[in-house]
């Protein structure tokens, strides 16, 4: 069984989010791929709850797994656009 690292901090600049792990790594992710982030004001964005398995804001009813930040996935809620 493979455990992801435990996010230890979150934080947001003008188009990403920095999420801090506990073995060391920072992940920069681009809000783009979480509209509800993208479109939260920056007092919900500091309303994250961190545990073992993510992130999430419960105004905005977002959930975010580090084992997906680190796969590379964004929002899959919505179905991808497809490519032109």
């Amino acid at each position: 069984m493979t455990f992801s690292p435990e996010p230890l901090a979150v934080r947001f600049d003008a188009d990403s989010f920095w999420v801090d792990l506990d073995d060391g790594r920072t992940l920069g992710v681009p809000l783009a791929w979480f509209p509800r982030l993208l479109h939260a004001t920056p007092e919900q964005r500091a309303a994250v709850s961190l545990s073992r398995a993510g992130l999430h804001w419960d105004e905005i009813d977002e959930d975010i797994s580090v084992a997906g930040l680190l796969a590379g996935k964004g929002d899959l809620t919505r179905p991808a656009k497809a490519a032109a």
